[in-house]
């Protein structure tokens, strides 16, 4: 397995996000947001040309690669009701900016979950063929992820849009279902179970995002943890992923500094990069041992229980 990390958590600005990665003798970025001195802050596939051209040098300078494009095509804060335009519009700007930087992979969700019953499934399913299309024909693939959209709703949403968006791949996230409600069982929903969505949708998984948390009733929030330590089934995920031989990469997105989603978590550029490489540390400590206890099970002799 390979590790990469979505740069924002570690930093804001483009050095800093590199500085992180380097820290933990890491190679790759999983691209979202970056800050180029004198542009503002943007997704990868929104700062102008000119920053760009600074991002790529930078990147070039250090030795470091971006492993997939954490885009925000189609994502949580996009609604299936409005004009499809804005979502094209970032596809299109962000296929000729990842084929200049070589990555082969693009994060992209299924629009906001809509509080009617009625989920435009058929106008969902439609802009994501497109959208899809439009990825694999430039030679990069689209990967779907579990947050807070229509296939994050439960993992028969995602395994429907599977079926009705040919060529779709998923990034799982290990703790969304922490704090994502389970719309495949009655009202009111439960929050979902980590594993049993891996389970479900594990044969479709080409890229994970490794965050864990434990549901806090009393804020109605997740409390976001170091790997392992919360209800993402972090180390059973692992475990699994070991034993399928999965030899793609591991991208943590730690919400330990910073929460993406929420502008009131706030942390200074020290917090973010302490918090940032400390996580990464402790995921490599524990994937090897996933990987050493596999290696022991393998190594028993016959008839000697693990």
């Amino acid at each position: 397995m390979q590790f990469s990390g979505i740069g924002d958590e570690a930093g804001n600005s483009i050095e800093a996000q590199i500085k992180a990665t380097k820290a933990l003798g890491w190679r790759h970025i999983e691209a979202r947001n970056v800050e180029v001195a004198g542009f503002p802050k943007a997704n990868l596939h929104d700062i102008p040309d000119a920053a760009f051209e600074i991002v790529v040098a930078k990147l070039q300078e250090a030795g470091v690669s971006i492993n997939c494009f954490g885009s925000a095509i189609a994502n949580w804060g996009k609604k299936i009701d409005e004009p499809f335009d804005t979502s094209l519009n970032e596809a299109r700007r962000a296929i000729p900016r990842m084929q200049r930087l070589g990555t082969k992979m693009v994060r992209v969700m299924s629009f906001a979950v809509r509080e009617q019953d009625d989920q435009m499934v058929d106008e969902r399913m439609r802009r994501m063929r497109e959208l899809t299309k439009m990825f694999l024909d430039a030679g990069i693939q689209p990967v779907h992820e579990n947050c807070m959209n229509y296939g994050g709703m439960g993992w028969p949403f995602t395994l429907e849009l599977l079926e009705k968006v040919p060529g779709m791949k998923l990034v799982f996230d290990t703790a969304n279902p922490v704090f994502n409600a389970d719309r495949s069982k009655p009202k009111p929903h439960p929050r979902q179970d980590a594993w049993e969505f891996y389970e479900h949708v594990r044969d479709h998984v080409a890229h994970v995002h490794i965050k864990d948390a434990r549901w806090n009733p009393s804020k109605n929030d997740a409390d976001y943890t170091f790997p392992g330590e919360g209800d993402g089934a972090v180390r059973r995920v692992l475990q699994d992923l070991v034993a399928r031989g999965y030899n793609g990469f591991l991208s943590i997105e730690p919400h330990m500094a910073v929460v993406f989603h929420d502008a009131s978590v706030k942390a200074s550029d020290e917090a973010m990069f302490t918090s940032y490489v400390e996580y990464g540390r402790r995921l490599m400590a524990l994937v090897n041992e996933v990987e050493a206890e596999a290696r022991g099970r393998k190594a028993q002799p016959a008839g000697v229980r693990a």
